[in-house]
């Protein structure tokens, strides 16, 4: 029976530990989509207005706000792409509101074949949600020097560089002269929710611990006779 004990105590361990852990994802699962409902919730909520200045809106992410104003002729475009189109461009403008506000907004998606079109100011009333992208990190490069190219949506940055306030609204709906630009509106559909992939691996490979375990035991049975 000696020979059976560490077998057994490794199989059982292991097959315990991996069952726990495919439980643990299903239980993300359950803490993400409550999240996601949330997220969505507030996505689809009743516009708000902006925001009082020096606000720090990580907070707010995702709050539905509504802008009245006009762009600035100021833009960054950050690369992107876009299914079924291509490569393209993000496009955040500086955008001053009626009350003397300058901020950011991320208008929509440029195809490629149209960004060196012309985009002076214009006005437009501004339906979208607040965001913080976090994108930057110490592996994306700085724009690039010759394009001003940018390659990622790094709030403060780029509001440094437009000299506008750290706050920005991605766009859902224009109401005015979108200048070729796509808005892209802020989904659910953007953040992955894998938990059930990572139980059911989780648990498959409980299944082939225990295999191997009872396969590991029978040959010792087998070495006995």
């Amino acid at each position: 029976m000696t020979r059976y004990l560490f077998p057994l105590i490794l199989g059982i361990g292991g097959c315990a530990i991996l069952l726990w852990l495919g439980f643990w994802q299903l239980d993300r699962l359950e803490w993400k989509r409550a999240m996601l409902d949330e997220i969505e919730a507030r996505i689809s909520g009743a516009p708000v207005e902006l925001p009082p200045e020096g606000t720090d809106t990580r907070e707010l992410k995702y709050t539905p706000v509504v802008l009245v104003g006009a762009t600035t002729g100021q833009e960054v475009l950050v690369l992107s792409g876009q299914k079924g189109v291509g490569a393209g461009y993000q496009v955040i403008s500086a955008f001053e509101t009626g009350e003397g506000r300058r901020v950011l907004v991320d208008r929509g998606f440029l195809p490629e074949a149209t960004r060196m079109g012309d985009r002076p100011a214009t006005a437009m009333i501004v339906t979208g949600n607040l965001h913080w992208p976090e994108e930057a990190d110490s592996f994306t490069p700085p724009p690039d020097p010759k394009t001003g190219i940018h390659f990622a949506r790094d709030v403060p940055a780029i509001a440094a560089h437009m000299g506008t306030e750290p706050i920005l609204i991605v766009a859902a709906r224009i109401e005015g002269d979108t200048q070729g630009v796509t808005p892209q509106p802020i989904a659910i559909t953007g953040i992955p929710n894998d938990h059930l992939n990572y139980a059911i691996t989780w648990f498959s490979l409980a299944l082939v611990w225990a295999v191997m375990t009872l396969a590991l035991l029978w040959r010792i049975r087998r070495q006995q006779i």
